[in-house]
């Protein structure tokens, strides 16, 4: 395993987000990586509803008050730091978590590299 730097703190603001690619077990996957009040939070962006992304390919991930991920295609409301789906068809299901490695100035995740 190595670490892979996804971007420094500096780079990304509260309410903000940002799209990477990250491989599992040998099949590429999408993620996303949110700045919270909180904290940083990473999910694969891939509804709980239908196997689409949440952002429709625009890093569009928060609702306009940034209160909650949502489904573009469909109006899924996701809790940003749990992941569970408060709303919609998927409402009870969450999204899959990645795991993050936070260090001083950067933030990154193990790559299978």
């Amino acid at each position: 395993m190595a670490f892979r730097v996804l971007i420094d703190k500096k780079d990304l603001q509260i309410g903000e987000t940002m799209v990477f690619d990250y491989t599992e077990v040998g099949i590429p996957r999408q993620g996303f990586l949110a700045r919270l009040e909180d904290g940083w939070v990473a999910y694969e962006n891939r509804c709980r509803h239908l196997p689409i992304s949440l952002d429709m390919d625009d890093n569009q991930f928060f609702t306009r008050d940034k209160a909650y991920f949502f489904c573009q295609s469909h109006g899924a409301l996701y809790e940003p730091q749990t992941g569970k789906c408060v709303q919609g068809p998927c409402a009870g299901a969450a999204l899959k978590p990645i795991a993050l490695i936070i260090q001083e100035h950067q933030i990154g995740l193990e790559t299978e590299d």
